[in-house]
């Protein structure tokens, strides 16, 4: 077994403090090594301590979550840092915050009432989003960088989509701000996320991009030069109706341990586009995608996947890739400039 992963917990509530303590100390692939009860005490400890991953909580006395998140990115830069936050749409706001600002992924703090429940929350939460963590050496030593699997036609397509998970709003930063608003056809997006706070991405993405942004909205018209977010706990689909692209979101059964999933979103858009569709796999754990990017293939699309060096996560791209359905493996970084030329952007 490799070494322990390197837990740094902090919490102002003694209760949940200890609470996280006593949940990561059951798994025998996590060390606490310690923990603090503000943020100024994290920033001294971390320093001290290099831990590989520390659990924020965003709202603390003396120095809150955001101000020692900006701290601890200069500070301890290799360290993975997941926030707690509160369901409310101004703890939403604030984790999308973070997440732009550097944050590796959020935990939603346990709204139910029952003690065991909580403990069972987290556990689920938590700790899959601690164990992803795997150093840049490691992921750099094993997977080739960016390369071109086959030639790719451009020009032709009608739809892009686009399937991400942890690290995706910082990953989606880098891309959609890039677009000019008249990007020849809709940007359809599955970000793992609860509702609320796909709403607050959205926002955050619009207020800072030429391109319009907006979470998706039943029975809605897909037009061109929109990028719609799917909601939280919601599956997003597209379906022809006479001329027209229309939205359709529903509840069905979680894929992948996800609602919204990209599976179900890419297999719609191979339904509806044909091969005229493109779609990109990006960071997150897991595999949603790959089945999804399967029927993209068989529709004679185009499938991009994200490079393991710029992923925050090298789990849904490397899915696709070892399955040998992407026809470009990209750094983040040439993703918008590569969208351009095969959409045909002048």
């Amino acid at each position: 077994m490799d070494k322990k992963i390197k837990v740094l917990v902090v919490e102002d509530s003694p209760i949940m403090r200890k609470l996280i303590t006593d949940i990561l100390k059951n798994d025998p692939e996590i060390e606490v090594i310690d923990t603090a009860k503000t943020g100024k005490e994290a920033v001294e400890k971390a320093k001290i301590l290099k831990p590989d991953v520390i659990t924020l909580d965003i709202e603390m006395p003396e120095m809150d979550g955001i101000t020692a998140l900006k701290i601890l990115r200069k500070e301890v830069p290799q360290t993975k840092i997941i926030m707690f936050s509160s369901l409310t749409q101004e703890g939403a706001k604030i984790t999308i915050e973070c997440l732009t600002l550097g944050a590796y992924d959020f935990v939603p703090k346990p709204s139910s009432k029952s003690f065991w429940e909580s403990i069972k929350k987290i556990e689920q939460d938590l700790i899959p989003k601690i164990k992803s963590v795997t150093p840049l050496e490691k992921i750099k030593s094993i997977y080739r960088p960016s390369y071109v699997v086959s030639e790719i036609k451009k020009g032709i397509y009608k739809a892009c989509g686009i399937g991400v998970s942890t690290g995706g709003p910082q990953t989606l930063l880098k891309i959609i701000p890039e677009l000019s608003p008249n990007f020849p056809a809709p940007i359809l997006i599955v970000q793992h996320m609860p509702p609320l706070f796909t709403k607050q991405l959205a926002e955050r993405l619009d207020s800072i991009s030429r391109i319009r942004v907006k979470e998706a909205e039943e029975g809605e018209i897909v037009r061109d030069g929109i990028v719609y977010i799917a909601p939280g706990d919601y599956h997003m689909r597209v379906k022809k109706e006479n001329a027209f692209v229309k939205i359709k979101l529903h509840q069905g059964p979680p894929r992948n341990f996800c609602r919204p999933s990209v599976d179900e979103l890419f297999e719609s858009l191979a339904e509806v586009y044909n091969g005229k569709t493109l779609v990109l796999v990006l960071t997150g754990m897991g595999s949603d995608g790959k089945e999804g990017a399967k029927k993209i293939k068989e529709k004679g699309g185009v499938v991009l996947a994200q490079d393991a060096e710029s992923s925050v996560v090298f789990g849904m791209p490397k899915a696709v890739i070892e399955e040998g359905l992407a026809d470009e493996v990209i750094n983040l970084f040439k993703i918008p400039e590569r969208l351009k030329e095969l959409f045909g952007v002048k």
